[in-house]
């Protein structure tokens, strides 16, 4: 990949390892900065070049020298502009700075340090700090100073040189490390979305498995008991047979509602244009009424799932655990929201309230489902006594607007 983009990757230190290949956040940065140095380089020359060619002599030098600021300037415009083209090369062919150095060094004999051209010999140095590292930068720094000294008799452009070397490669090992950290983020950031839709899925079968095959399993081991019971009193054979067909009947519901837990494993729950008011009157049975107040509207059949299911399992509650003859269920829609009550006769609940996460606990997991599923679509569950007698309310809120 690194012979792709014209990078090379880090030098190992001591025993370390090779580092990973540059990521696309680094390579960009890198490119980008390989563009800037190029820039400022097209910028000195046309700033410095009429310097340069008037302290020229007439004759040869001036050619040689107008020759080597144009040699100069192409090359730069041509990095600038396709760098991810040319910039390999560089990469394969590390001498091509050499020459690079060469021509900036005979800029520098016809003009002063102090002119646009005193800043070209920088740019060599910068630039292998960039592309090759630390490595790289060191050895052209330092031959580059040591022209430049030779040159200009001076140490000031020189250490400069040094410094644009140790800069470049330290930009290029800061990119190189701010890519590792933010790979390694969003790796991080993957794994946990990854655990939390595991989580989520292995809840929502949790509740799935509960409101459905759960409850007749519970039934048909209840109705085993009862057979095996009645199967020893041999003078009460209708009630044995009762009883058998009880078994038959909870085990024919078991594998119905199975087949149709599968069934909605595999369907599209972004499916639009449920009715609630029609999913909600298929409980409606002996002791159980069903109202509808106001104009429902079409819910997606994941969020009709699980007001249903909220529904079925309040009125399962109230028969099983609270002995209500009576069981009314209302779904209204007042204003922006959406109310789904739930209101029975029966024992109500215990003195102190129900707390979910010690009856989770306990292995008693319906009254923690419905409260994650009114989460899951945004809304509120309030569980709490009958305001009109005895008994117990299941109210969920459901703000209409919510996604």
């Amino acid at each position: 990949m690194a012979a792709t983009i014209g990078f090379a990757a880090p030098a190992a230190r001591g025993a370390e390892a090779q580092p990973a290949p540059p990521l696309a956040l680094q390579v960009n940065a890198l490119q980008a900065l390989c563009r800037q140095v190029f820039a400022f380089r097209l910028v000195m020359l046309g700033l410095g070049a009429p310097v340069a060619l008037g302290r020229t002599a007439p004759g040869a030098p001036v050619y040689l020298v107008g020759g080597a600021v144009l040699l100069t300037f192409m090359l730069s415009y041509v990095l600038f502009r396709d760098w991810e083209r040319f910039g390999p090369l560089l990469l394969r062919h590390r001498w091509l700075l050499a020459v690079d150095m060469a021509f900036s060094a005979l800029l520098l004999i016809t003009a002063t340090a102090a002119s646009p051209l005193g800043l070209l010999p920088l740019c060599t140095p910068l630039l292998a700090g960039l592309v090759y590292g630390w490595r790289g930068s060191a050895v052209y720094a330092a031959a580059q100073a040591a022209v430049v000294a030779a040159v200009t008799g001076g140490f000031t452009l020189a250490a400069l040189c040094l410094l644009a070397g140790a800069a470049g490669a330290w930009l290029r090992d800061f990119l190189f490390r701010f890519g590792a950290a933010s790979q390694a983020l969003t790796e991080t950031r993957a794994r946990l979305a990854v655990a939390e839709a595991v989580r989520a899925e292995r809840e929502r079968l949790a509740r799935e498995m509960h409101d459905s095959v759960s409850k007749t399993l519970h039934g048909l081991a209840l109705a085993a008991d009862a057979l095996s019971r009645t199967a020893a009193d041999p003078a009460d054979p209708g009630a044995a047979r009762h009883q058998a067909r009880a078994v038959a009947e909870a085990a024919r519901r078991a594998a119905a509602e199975s087949r149709e837990l599968l069934t909605d494993l595999r369907r599209d729950l972004d499916t639009p244009g449920v009715s609630l008011a029609a999913e909600l009157r298929a409980l409606a049975e002996a002791g159980v009424v069903v109202r509808t107040s106001g104009v429902l509207p079409l819910f997606p059949s994941a969020v009709a799932a699980h007001l249903v299911a909220v529904a079925s399992e309040a009125v399962e509650n109230a028969r099983r655990h609270a002995s209500a003859s009576a069981v009314e269920v209302e779904a209204a829609v007042c204003g922006p929201r959406l109310v789904l009550t739930v209101e029975d006769d029966g024992c109500g609940l215990p003195a102190g309230g129900v707390d979910v996460r010690a009856l989770a606990d306990a292995g008693h997991y319906g009254l923690l489902g419905m409260t994650e599923r009114a989460t899951a679509i945004g809304g509120r569950l309030h569980v709490g006594p009958r305001p009109t007698g005895p008994g117990t309310r299941v109210r969920l809120d459901l703000c209409l607007g919510s996604p």
